[in-house]
This record gives C-alpha cells, structure tokens and sequence, in this order.
C-alpha cells in the first residue's frame, strides 16, 4: 500500500472532493502582487489546504459525526481513559508496555525535578549538559545493543535532522514507500535523490539502487521496524545483504518495534535474529513505549560523536527536559528486567488479530504485534465507524486520506500489554456488528452531493 502523493495542495482538495462526491474546486488564481492603498491581513481560509478542513468539517456537520480527532481525554490514558466523563476502553495510545504512570518510572521524573528543575535552559552543546542525559544514553545504547546513542527532543524531528545532517544533493535515499512522514521530510530536506520502493519489495530496492547508486556519493536504505499503519516488518537480513552489495547504510525506524518486537521487546532485531550492529543508524522514539517524549539514535561510537557536533535538532536545540530524559531511562529499566510485559504485548496483539480474521474483518499485512488496522476502504465510512464505536464505550481513531490512499482507510488499533482478552473480544465484536450497518446504509457521497 503506497501513500498517495500529489503535486500540490489543490490536487488533495480536488482528491477529497472525488471522494466526496463533489465536482473539483475553482482554482484559485495568485495574487498579481499589485500594491494597494491599504495592506490586510491576509486570510488563510482562502488556501486550498484550508479548503480540505472546511469540506471535512461540512460531512461532519451534514452526517452529525463528531470530529474523531483531538478527542479530549481526563487523564491518563491507557488500555482505558476517560472523555467527556465516560470510561472508555482504549486502543489509541502507544503506551505499548503499561509503563506510562509506572510507579518508578514517575518516581524517576520527579526526583529529577528536585535535582535539576524541569528545564536545562540550554543546548547541551553549551550548557545544558546533565548527568540525566547520559545515564539515558547509556541505557539506550545497552538496550539496542550499539556502542552508543543520542536522545533528542523530539521524536520527528530526530529523523528530520539526522537525514538532512548526514545526507546532501550528492547522495542517493531508497525508502519504504510507507514510511514515517519524518523520513520524508527528512530526505526532502537533506537535497538527496529520493527514491520510495513499493512497500516491503526487496527486489524494487535491489533495482533502485543497482540503477541509482553508482552516480551517487552516499547511498542511505530506510525502513521501519515494525510498520506504524500496517504493522508488518521488513526482511532485514535481505536489506542487510542489499546494503552490502551496493555499499549503503541501513537505517531503521525503531518507533513501533521498540518493546513491540523481540522476545524481551529490543525490537526487530532482536524478534529476526539479527546481530544489531550490522545495521548503522538505528533510530527511536522515547514517547511510545519508553512512557516519555523525544527521539534518539544508536549506533557506532562515531556515528554518535559526529551528530553531537553537526545534527542542527541537537545542536541549536535545547536538552532534554530532566524528568523526561528520568522516566524514559527508568522505563528501560523496568522493561529490561520484566521481559514478561512484551509477552504479554504479544499475546494480546495476535489474540486481537486472530479475534479481527474470524469476524472476517480485513487486517492488512499485519502480524499482531502492536500495530492491527481493520482496513474499511472509505475515509468517510472509517470516521462514521470510528464514531460508532466510541458510542459503545471504545476509542479507535481513524486513518484516513491524504493520510492513507482512499480506498485503504482503515481504524487502527495500538494493543498494549494492559489490555484485557474482555476488552479485545468486546472491541472487535463491536467492530463486526457496526460495519455492515454502515456500508449497508447511506454513504456520505450520497449526503454530501444531495443524492
């Protein structure tokens, strides 16, 4: 399943509104620059990426479905939460082993409030190294088996940075067709020849870069670990014997493998076997199982050395916050020494995968680790669903276009080890009983176009 691309934001609009039913927009003409007596502020509502929200928000309206994003939640959440008052058994968080509000893991942040306050006011470049910082460095690099890591503060942007630090226009990147949005970014960035393969297809890289890689200085492959909107994984002894072949480097996005994958949750590594320092750049993020925020990588003593001095997201960014960087190290801590959690994680993704197949639902590629979509086809019939099933007392947020191709929209289910088979048996069945009624009943075509 590839991500749908478009040349420019007026293509999505008219995209939304094929799907939709609806004719496409007027384009809108760009300003003649003509100077006037009097300069306004301009109005944003006339982009036609605006436009996308406000066609959006008209199904919402016309149909009574409330918008299933942004859906406010009273506190913690985990395999339940609470919105608007309700508890609600929830699949929408990537709280994957329980460990969000662990009673050491939120001993760990305060502590380090008491000693180092809430910021470190600074780069850490100039001043705002912590022994914090590396005490989870340190924990990073023995999780993912590497000499060394570096945490950063944001997750997207760990990506965004390293790729555009590490890579220019003299260089060749071959990608995953379906992978994360900060790689894309990144790579755009970075000025490098981008070519994105047709998702998990060894033998599209093996052709991009035996066409490519010669008239290129540096050759970068990137994939997931476990796919973040199909849950499936790469073959990465195949992509280790390709990168041999054509002399690049491997990268891989850790996100949704991390504590998900592997019998003691190190990942993808760890779950094929593969000794993790044949792969140079592993990537990560701290806000999915490691119950923080922020992003990191691993990797050689060198790789690490390099981008402490030239990655611009570590360089010119302030430290990690100190009761983050606390938490996310105690996190490691605590799912190293209970390997039992990513067990559990793994029981209860294939007890939910199994559960989806027998109801006849569709799974995708999935393998029922802590990633499950239910692929309904339509972006307009998944929100309904989404919808419908947050009624009965469950949170399944949607993915829909652009974010997916139309006819891939899909729910996403985040399984977490704290998940009940009640709870799972409850949401799917719920899931079977609502979608028929739905795609039996009056599309959202027919409500918007008046038909």
């Amino acid at each position: 399943m590839n991500r749908p691309r478009s040349n420019s934001a007026q293509e999505t609009v008219d995209r939304v509104r094929q799907a939709l039913g609806q004719s496409p927009a007027a384009q809108v003409k760009p300003s003649s620059g003509t100077a006037t007596s009097e300069r306004r502020e301009f109005d944003f509502t006339t982009l036609p990426e605006y436009e996308i929200l406000k066609i959006w928000k008209a199904v919402g309206d016309l149909t009574r479905i409330g918008n299933p994003f942004y859906r406010l939640h009273d506190g913690r959440a985990g395999n339940t939460t609470s919105i608007d008052g309700r508890t609600i058994t929830n699949f929408s968080s990537y709280d994957y082993l329980g460990l969000n509000g662990h009673p050491e893991v939120a001993a760990a942040a305060k502590a380090a409030i008491d000693c180092f306050g809430t910021s470190v006011s600074a780069s850490r470049l100039s001043a705002g190294e912590r022994q914090v910082h590396r005490d989870l460095e340190a924990a990073l690099a023995r999780m993912s088996g590497t000499e060394d890591a570096i945490a950063f503060v944001s997750g997207h942007g760990t990506n965004v940075s390293v790729i555009g630090a590490l890579l220019g226009p003299e260089d060749l990147i071959v990608a995953d067709a379906v992978i994360h949005n900060s790689i894309v970014e990144g790579a755009k960035l970075s000025g490098a020849k981008r070519v994105l393969c047709p998702h998990n297809d060894l033998d599209a890289f093996e052709r991009a870069l035996r066409l490519n890689r010669a008239r290129y200085r540096r050759a970068l492959i990137v994939v997931e670990g476990l796919y973040g909107m199909d849950g499936d994984v790469p073959d990465l002894a195949g992509l280790i014997k390709l990168k041999r072949r054509y002399d690049a480097w491997l990268m891989v996005d850790e996100a949704h493998a991390t504590g998900a994958l592997g019998l003691t949750g190190r990942g993808v590594a760890e779950e094929q076997g593969i000794d993790p320092t044949e792969v140079e750049i592993w990537m990560g993020t701290l806000s999915k199982t490691l119950a923080a925020a922020g992003g990191y990588i691993a990797g050689s003593r060198a790789l690490i050395e390099l981008l402490k001095y030239t990655s611009p997201g570590f360089v010119y960014s302030v430290g990690l916050s100190p009761p983050v960087a606390a938490a996310a190290t105690a996190a490691v801590e605590v799912m190293e020494r209970e390997p039992w959690r990513a067990t559990a994680l793994r029981r209860n993704g294939r007890a939910l995968l199994e559960r989806a197949r027998a109801r006849g639902l569709n799974t995708g590629l999935s393998i029922g680790a802590s990633v499950v979509p239910v692929i309904v086809g339509s972006s307009p019939q998944t929100v309904m669903l989404s919808q419908h099933l947050l009624e009965r007392g469950f949170n399944v947020v949607p993915a829909v276009f652009p974010g997916v191709a139309e006819n891939q929209a899909r729910l996403r289910f985040f399984v977490t080890s704290e998940h009940t088979q009640g709870q799972i048996e409850a949401a799917i069945d719920a899931v079977a009983e609502e979608l028929p009624k739905i795609l039996s009943g009056a599309s959202f075509v027919s409500t918007i176009a008046g038909r």
